[in-house]
C-alpha cells in the first residue's frame, strides 16, 4: 500500500461523451412513473432518483447502461452519478463512457471514478456557468496509481471498506432506535392489500391548511453563524443551505416546504426559509399524515412547469389541488398515517435484509 502514488487525469483521457438520439418529449408531456408505453428512465438535470424522474417509449432512445452521467443545467450542474440501470438521455444532462474498451469497469471502480469528478466539479459550476462537457472534459482528476498504472484493485478495496462501514453504521442506529422491526400490523397489511380500492378526492391546499407563507430573503453575506436551519430552493441537502443564529420567522416542525422549482419537502424540525420557499402549514397533523400530504404536494406541484422564468410561489400552493384518500367527504388522515407507517416499516425491511446479506 505504501507505494500507492496519485496521478492526476483530465476526464477527457479517461472518458468520451455518448451521442444519443435527441427525443423531443417535454418533462410535461411524458408520465414520472414507468408504464407499458412509456418504460425507458430518461435523464435530466435533476439529483432525484439520480436525475431519472421521467419515462420514455424505447422506441429511437438511445439505451445506456453502465456509464456515468452528468447534470448540465440549474441549480444541479455538475451533479455526478454512475447508471447501473438501462436509461437514456432526455435533456440538460450527458453520458460519459470509459474510454477503454479492454478495461471492465466494476461497480465499486465506477463509484470511486463519479465520487472524484464529483470532488473536482461540483460547486464549481452554476446555472450561468453550465458543467458543459466542452466545459469539464479538461478539468482533472486525481487516480491512485501503482508502477505508473491506474491501481483498480485498490479503487475496489476503498469503496468496499467505505460500505462495509456505513452499513455497520446503519444497522447500528436502527437497533439502537428500534427500527429494526418491520413486521407490518393487520390494519397496515390490510391497507396495502386494499390499496387500489381506497376512494379519493382532490382538496384545495389553503382550504385544508390555510394561506401558506412566503420566507424571507436573507443574503449569504448576512447571515450569523447559529444553530437553526434555514431551507432555500435546491435539492442537496434537502435545501438546506446553512445554519443561522439571525432573528428570523421560526417555522414549527411538521410542515411542509415548496421551493421555486416546485420541490415539497417534510420537514421535522423548525427552520427559517427565504423568499423562495413556500411553506404549508400541516403542523397539526400527525406525522405520517402530513409526509403524506407532502408527497401529494410534491405530485401535482414538481410536474416542470416552474423554473428559473416561472417560479412557484405561495399564491401558486393556495391554488394547488392534491389528490388524497377520502372518506366521508373528508381526508381520510388516519389511512395516510397507516400507509406511511407500513411504507416505512417495507423500507425498512429492505434496508435490514440488505444489511444482513452484505455485511463482512
Amino acid at each position: 500500500m505504501k507505494n500507492i502514488e496519485w496521478g492526476e487525469y483530465k476526464i477527457s483521457d479517461l472518458f468520451t461523451k455518448i451521442k444519443v438520439n435527441k427525443l423531443k418529449y417535454k418533462t410535461t408531456e411524458i408520465p414520472n412513473k414507468a408504464t407499458i408505453e412509456y418504460s425507458l428512465p430518461a435523464l435530466t438535470a435533476g439529483i432525484q432518483n439520480q436525475g431519472l424522474n421521467n419515462y420514455v417509449p424505447l422506441k429511437d432512445a438511445t439505451i445506456l447502461k453502465n456509464v456515468i452521467s452528468i447534470s448540465a443545467n440549474g441549480a444541479n450542474t455538475g451533479a455526478t452519478f454512475y447508471q447501473s440501470k438501462e436509461f437514456t438521455v432526455l435533456q440538460d444532462s450527458y453520458a460519459i463512457n470509459w474510454i477503454y474498451d479492454n478495461t471492465k469497469l466494476t461497480d465499486m471502480q465506477y463509484l470511486f471514478l463519479v465520487a472524484t469528478i464529483t470532488k473536482t466539479i461540483r460547486g464549481n459550476y452554476e446555472w450561468t456557468n453550465k458543467a458543459s462537457w466542452e466545459r469539464i472534459k479538461n478539468e482533472k482528476i486525481k487516480l491512485p496509481i501503482i508502477n505508473n498504472e491506474i491501481y483498480f484493485y485498490f479503487m475496489d478495496n476503498f469503496i468496499k471498506k467505505l460500505e462495509n462501514k456505513n452499513i455497520e453504521k446503519i444497522f447500528m442506529y436502527l437497533k439502537e432506535n428500534g427500527l429494526n422491526n418491520y413486521i407490518l400490523t393487520l390494519e397496515e397489511q390490510e391497507i396495502i392489500n386494499n390499496f387500489n380500492k381506497l376512494d379519493w378526492k382532490f382538496y384545495n391546499l389553503k382550504e385544508l391548511f390555510g394561506e401558506s407563507t412566503r420566507g424571507k430573503r436573507l443574503k449569504s453575506e448576512d447571515r450569523i453563524s447559529g444553530n437553526l436551519p434555514f431551507v432555500t430552493a435546491g435539492e442537496a441537502n434537502e435545501g438546506v443551505s446553512d445554519f443561522i443564529g439571525n432573528n428570523v420567522q421560526i417555522f414549527h416542525k411538521n410542515t411542509t416546504t415548496i421551493d421555486m422549482f416546485g420541490s415539497a419537502k417534510y420537514r421535522n424540525y423548525e427552520y427559517g426559509a427565504d423568499d423562495h420557499v413556500a411553506v404549508v402549514h400541516t403542523e397539526n397533523l400527525p406525522e405520517n399524515a402530513a409526509i403524506f400530504v407532502t408527497s401529494a404536494i410534491h405530485k401535482a406541484s414538481h410536474n416542470g412547469k416552474f423554473n428559473y422564468g416561472r417560479n412557484f410561489y405561495t399564491k401558486d400552493a393556495d391554488a394547488l389541488y392534491i389528490s388524497l384518500p377520502t372518506k366521508n367527504g373528508q381526508p381520510d388522515f388516519d389511512t395516510m398515517d397507516t400507509i406511511i407507517s407500513a411504507t416505512k416499516k417495507n423500507v425498512i425491511k429492505s434496508v435490514v435484509l440488505y444489511i444482513k446479506n452484505n455485511l463482512c
